[in-house]
């Protein structure tokens, strides 16, 4: 997506915003739309309505953003994701990420629904992701080809992909949540098949501690535009394991016994981190670009 592409998607996201342009946004996993019950909504509009967006057609994924709020912020939250295996390519992802990043976004909060390499880990626990490790960008499907977007470096460093403060923060508001918690190495693999009882073993080799589908080309698309990350995986089946077979619909039903305590966490780091900070130029900067109008038709107003 080029940058006249993302603009005018960012206007349409600044103009249904109003001021202060949102500097935080959190993305639901798999059944973890539930988590937007921890913010106060102003209204809602459909992926579909916002240009570059794309619809996903994926269980528990609704497909739409919340302008919501924390008790000191403006939140976008992103209720589902495009997914690499639906559309054979990440430009999707690419276009949703940099349209936050040019409407105001410099902090986004991830979370996913994953498959546990780690016997210490069992359904229903969250890993706060440390690290990834990214086969289809190994492999040549990566966010990031093609001519590089001028926001951003050429080669991206990210050996701190994940903002240590924040993740930080976020590993404390789980507990505090009452969730078991911990730290770990997340692979992505392209999907849609779930693993192999041998390939879960190999995860685990690399020193994976939870397998899944998204969330890396997020990561990598945000850094490349300057963006803070932390993301947390919930845990809804062993990987690889005749005991542990996966079926989506389980995983759905599992993640989403965890999404009410996850929203809570996400709301309190965005709380905790928006008083602490500084506010950002960048939130603000381009406030006069769009003038201000009244939502679009294809707004809906939420109570």
């Amino acid at each position: 997506m080029n940058a006249p592409d993302t603009a005018r998607a960012a206007r349409r996201l600044r103009a249904f915003a109003g001021p202060p342009a949102p500097r935080y946004a959190v993305i639901s996993g798999s059944g973890l739309a539930a988590l937007a019950e921890a913010f106060r909504p102003e209204r809602a509009i459909g992926y579909a309505a916002v240009p570059g967006f794309v619809a996903t057609a994926v269980a528990g994924h609704p497909g739409r953003l919340i302008l919501a709020r924390s008790a000191a912020a403006r939140v976008w939250l992103g209720l589902g994701r495009p997914h690499f295996y639906e559309h054979a390519s990440m430009l999707p992802t690419a276009r949703f990420v940099r349209t936050l990043a040019s409407a105001g976004v410099d902090t986004l909060l991830l979370t996913n629904a994953a498959g546990g390499l780690d016997p210490a880990l069992a359904p229903g626990d969250v890993m706060v992701l440390a690290d990834h490790l990214f086969l289809p960008g190994l492999a040549g499907q990566h966010p990031l080809l093609g001519p590089n977007d001028p926001r951003g470096p050429r080669f991206p460093a990210l050996a701190d992909a994940y903002d240590a403060s924040l993740s930080a923060r976020l590993l404390t508001a789980l507990q505090d949540n009452g969730l078991r918690v911990r730290r770990g190495v997340y692979a992505m693999v392209a999907g849609p098949s779930y693993e192999t009882a041998a390939e879960a073993q190999f995860l685990r080799g690399a020193g994976a501690h939870a397998v899944g589908m998204s969330t890396v080309p997020e990561v990598v698309v945000a850094r490349h535009a300057g963006m803070r990350v932390a993301a947390a995986s919930v845990i809804t089946n062993v990987a690889g394991l005749p005991a542990g077979r996966a079926e989506h619909s389980a995983v759905v039903t599992a993640a989403a016994t965890v999404a009410a305590a996850l929203g809570r966490a996400m709301c309190a780091v965005i709380d905790a981190d928006a008083r602490a900070v500084i506010p950002s130029p960048s939130a603000e900067s381009h406030a006069d670009e769009v003038p201000h109008d009244e939502p679009p038709p294809e707004a809906r107003r939420l109570g």
